[in-house]
C-alpha cells in the first residue's frame, strides 16, 4: 500500500464574484484547513510537476458553499485559473485518525468480502458522500457498486487486507444481464 506524500484537502469548483474568491468543495472533515493565514498545495499531489504554494487570505460560507480568498487571487479571471484544481496539505499535517478511522489511500485495493468469507471483489475507490462516505467495489465481470462505508455494513481489517461487507442482498451481486 502507497503511502501518498500529501492528502487531499478541497477542490476548487468556480470563481465567485469579480474579485477573486473561488467557490472550493470541501474534503476535509478539519474545518481549521481552511483558516486565514494557511498554506496549501495546489495542483495535482499525485501529477509529476511541483505544487503552486497559495496561502488563504479569508474563508467564508455562502449558501453552504466555502468560499475562498486566496493572497495573489485579485481578479475572475485569476480565479478562472484555478478552476477545477486540487487543493492539499502534506500527509505529516493531518490529524491522528481514531481507531474506527481510515484515511481513503488506505481502504483502494483490499478485498471486499461478505460475512460468509465470500470474496466479493475489491475496494477500487473511496467516493465522498454528504451523509457518509461510499466504498466504490469493483466486482468480477468488470461491473461496480457503490457500498454506503457505515459501521452497520462495514467493517474495516486493514491488517488483514479486507473489508468485510454485510451481504444485504442486492449490494453485492452483479446486475442481471
Amino acid at each position: 500500500m502507497d503511502v501518498p506524500g500529501r492528502l487531499v484537502v478541497g477542490r476548487v469548483l468556480r470563481p465567485h464574484g469579480l474579485r477573486g474568491e473561488l467557490s472550493v468543495e470541501v474534503l476535509s472533515d478539519a474545518s481549521e484547513r481552511f483558516s486565514p493565514g494557511v498554506e496549501l498545495g495546489a495542483g495535482d499531489p499525485d501529477g509529476p510537476g511541483p505544487l503552486a504554494p497559495v496561502t488563504i487570505q479569508a474563508a467564508r460560507l455562502h449558501q453552504g458553499r466555502l468560499l475562498l480568498s486566496l493572497v495573489g487571487v485579485e481578479d475572475r479571471d485569476a480565479a478562472d485559473r484555478l478552476r477545477g484544481t486540487w487543493l492539499s496539505i502534506p500527509v505529516a499535517s493531518a490529524r491522528p485518525l481514531d481507531p474506527d478511522e481510515f484515511w481513503p489511500h488506505q481502504l483502494v485495493g483490499l478485498a471486499v468480502v461478505d460475512r460468509q468469507g465470500r470474496q466479493r471483489g475489491r475496494v477500487a475507490d473511496v467516493v465522498p458522500g454528504a451523509a457518509h462516505d461510499l466504498l466504490a467495489v469493483e466486482l468480477p465481470g468488470g461491473t461496480s457498486a457503490l457500498v454506503p462505508a457505515v459501521a452497520a455494513l462495514v467493517t474495516v481489517e486493514l491488517e488483514a487486507g479486507r473489508v468485510l461487507v454485510d451481504a444485504v442482498p442486492g449490494l453485492l451481486d452483479p446486475p442481471d444481464g
